[in-house]
Formats: structure tokens, sequence, C-alpha cells
């Protein structure tokens, strides 16, 4: 058999292609049948979701209320297709967010660091803007700012991820519907280096301004164009969250976000897209942060819930749910059950435990602090030694583990069994899950790129590669 040319893969896709040329039929057809059968596209990100955070998020579903993660249920009876995908970038094995998001969102591989710009200088174009022109209303909702990488990769070009304030102004230029998320920074004038204001120019293009929960209230928040930032950098954890009355009153959970962008965009009856994004997960797993961790995992999880309960009325939404990456590959070592089990009682993250210590702390007050967040009685080697990370005199063979958030981690881990091979990134083959009109092409093993190509064959959208 003759290989695709560029112009097969451009005509028919690049999953198309594999799989009608593999001679592959599931449920009875060819997967090209189902194109453009998707009138909307919703795209899930569990940043820096590693095989053993989804794990331990399930396990503790189950432990603590009886019931399994909607991801994991969904696996069990059947309704989401599986596959493992390569997420590597154009110059790296192990990927970061902005190479990762823009490999879905233009449907090539770029260098890290980037957002849709391609190896030799390239702007490619990315997705939402070509849902938009196809008369489809798009969103982007995440826990992270929302001009972070992972939302970024969806709709911006700039040639560093950290160009918040251009992506910002961006998402205005490119008309982007609807935007929920952290990031008050990049449009108050007050805090923008170019003293402009976001907010103004956005609220004169006719979009309702949402700083607070209540802000959402709002009829205008419901049925037209939003944006949304209820942090000025990050929203908080949710471990943090749920154990501080006043963030629960003024910022609102994932699962509340992804309800109110579905409700929203789905107004449209030519249909929308949108990217949801538990951002993170990957903070946590960055700081060895084990309640962190687990906790933004289950927060995303019933995000999951929210969108599935959307899709699986109908038969007109594709529904991908899946992670950029690993990070730092965290998992319950063999130990009683018990161990893991005092996660659930954690009030607060190594975050929260790490603001009011400094080098100048004392033993008792290190022991203190993480006895009040966690409810564990550390010894005072384990507070020492965590003193002396502060300080940069820790010392350990594997340098990667000797900073502050890194000796944090181990000391829990010592109580809970849980524990973390390093805070970077890994080149996992990450997990893929998919449901709707479309997920028929996917196979065991996909490329991160096909996912491009296959938003645009399932909602009927011609070409879209620049």
């Amino acid at each position: 058999m003759s290989k695709p040319t560029r112009r097969d893969f451009l005509k028919t896709g690049a999953l198309s292609t594999l799989f009608i040329g593999a001679g592959a039929v599931v449920n009875g057809c060819s997967p090209v049948q189902a194109q453009g059968s998707a009138r909307n596209v919703i795209f899930m990100v569990s940043d820096g979701m590693s095989s053993g955070t989804l794990t331990m998020a399930d396990v503790m579903l189950r432990r603590r209320d009886n019931r399994p993660s909607n991801w994991i249920r969904n696996y069990e009876e059947g309704r989401l297709r599986r596959s493992l995908m390569d997420m590597a970038s154009a110059d790296r094995i192990v990927t970061d967010s902005s190479a990762a998001s823009s490999s879905w969102g233009c449907g090539h591989r770029i260098n890290n660091g980037a957002v849709n710009i391609g190896v030799n200088g390239e702007h490619h174009t990315p997705v939402l803007p070509i849902f938009r022109d196809a008369g489809k209303s798009t969103g982007l909702v995440t826990t992270a700012e929302i001009t972070h990488a992972t939302p970024a990769g969806f709709a911006a070009n700039v040639e560093s991820r950290s160009e918040g304030e251009e992506i910002a102004s961006q998402y205005l230029e490119r008309d982007i519907d609807l935007l929920l998320g952290g990031g008050n920074r990049h449009f108050d004038p007050s805090l923008r280096s170019d003293g402009r204001d976001l907010y103004a120019e956005y609220a004169s293009k006719g979009y309702h301004v949402a700083r607070h929960k209540d802000d959402l209230q709002a009829q205008e928040a419901r049925s037209g164009k939003l944006v949304g930032t209820f942090s000025n950098g990050h929203l908080p954890y949710t471990l943090d969250h749920v154990n501080t009355p006043e963030l629960q009153q003024s910022v609102p959970t994932l699962a509340e976000l992804a309800e109110l962008a579905i409700g929203n965009l789905s107004q449209n009856s030519n249909g929308f897209i949108l990217q949801v994004e538990g951002g993170r997960i990957d903070h946590a797993a960055h700081s060895n942060d084990i309640g962190g961790l687990i906790f933004d995992q289950i927060a995303f999880d019933d995000a999951i819930g929210v969108v599935l309960d959307f899709a699986m009325n109908r038969d007109d939404t594709l529904v991908i749910i899946t992670t950029d990456h690993g990070n730092a590959n965290p998992g319950f070592n063999s130990s009683p059950d018990r161990n893991f089990d005092q996660i659930a009682d954690f009030t607060h993250t190594n975050d929260w435990i790490r603001r009011e210590l400094n080098e100048n702390s004392s033993i008792s007050q290190v022991r203190e602090r993480i006895e009040a967040a966690t409810g564990l009685e550390v010894s005072r080697d384990e507070a020492q030694a965590y003193l002396d990370s502060v300080k940069g005199t820790y010392t350990t063979i594997y340098n990667r583990m000797t900073s502050p958030s890194a000796v944090m981690g181990q000391i829990l881990a010592n109580h809970t069994d849980t524990n973390f091979i390093g805070g970077s990134h890994t080149a996992d083959y990450v997990e893929l899950a998919s449901y709707g009109p479309g997920s028929e092409a996917l196979g065991g093993f996909v490329r991160n790129t096909d996912l491009f190509t296959l938003m645009l064959q399932a909602a009927g959208i011609p070409e879209g590669v620049s």
C-alpha cells in the first residue's frame, strides 16, 4: 500500500487516511462516516496529570465517598473510548504545556515555550478562530490564569508563553466569546505594564466583565460574551478553596465554570468549541503537593461529570478528555491503606504550609504549621530537614529533590506513603479518553497533532491547516 501524500492528509485527515487505509471498522462503520456530525467540541485537559494522579483520585473517591471517579466509571461502563497519546514537542521528548496545547490547537509540533509559532517562525492559525469563522461560539475555562499556556494554545500566537498581556489582547482581537479563569493582572490597567484597560475594551465590544462569583449570576453572563477573572494570578487550589469561606464565596469551582460556559455557548444554534482545563494539577505536581494534587484532580473530575451530563444526553457533541504531559509521576506505595486515607482529612495544601514559614522559623513553628494543615505530627528531624532546605543546606544524591517543596513532599510521604520521582514534566504517553461523533477515528495510540485534524473533521470544517 502506498504511503498517503500530504494532499491526502489535508483532504481526508490523518486519522481517516490511516484507519481507512488499514481497513479499520469501528462499531460497523468506517470513521469517515461520522465526519461533520459534531455540532459541539469540548476539550478537557487535566494539566500535568500522571497516571498515578488519575488512580489516586479515583481510589480516594472510592474509599472516602464510596463511588468511583467520573473518568474511571465511564471507562468501566464502556462509554469512553480509551487511547494513549504521544505528546512530544518539536524540540524535546518532554513537552511543556504551550507546545503541547499548540499541537492540538494548530496541528503542528512546535518548540517548547512557543504558542502556535512553528520552528521556522510560521504563525499557524489556532483552532478557536477557525471554529469562530465557521459560525461557532468559542470559549476557554481554566483554574490557571486565562492567558496561561494551555488555553493560549487554542487561541493565540506568541513567541513565548510568558507574554500574558499580549495573549489577553489577542483574545479580544480574535473575538473569543467566553474567557473564565484567573489572571486579572493581564487585564487590569493598574497592573498591566502598558496601563491599558482591557476590561474597558472588552466591555466596549459587548462583553460582560465578572470579577466575583456573584457576577456570574447576571443574565449577561449566561447569555452573552463574557470575560471573568477571579484572582490576580491562578485560582486557589481546591483544598485551600473548600476550607476558606471567603474563597468559597468569591471564587467559582471548575465544575461551576464549566456548567456556566456550556449553558452560555450552547445557545448558538451552530454549536461551539470549549476548552476546560484543570490547570493547578500541574502546579501541585511540580510542588510535590499530594493534597493539592489529589483534590484538584477530583475537582477536574467533577467538571468531567458536568460535561458528560451534557454530552451524553445528545448525539452531536465530541468530548476529548486528556492531559498534556505527566508530571513528577506520583503514586501510593505499598503500605497500610490507612496511611493513604489520612490525605482525605487534609485541610490545606503544602503551598499554604510554606506561606508562613521562612529560614528564621523555628522547628516548633514548622511542626505546628504542618499539623494545622494535615493533622500529621512530624518529627523534629523532619522539621529540621525542611528548614535546611529553605536555607539551601539540605543535600541528597538526587539534586532535584533538595528544594523546600520537594522536601515537604518527602516529609508527608513518610506519613502517607505517597511519593514523587521529581518535580518536572515527564515523557509518559498520556491518557486520552473520548466520546461522541468523531471519537471512533481514535485508535489505541495517537499522535498529539492528530487531535487538531479530528476536531475539524468531526465538526465538518474544511481543512483549516494553515
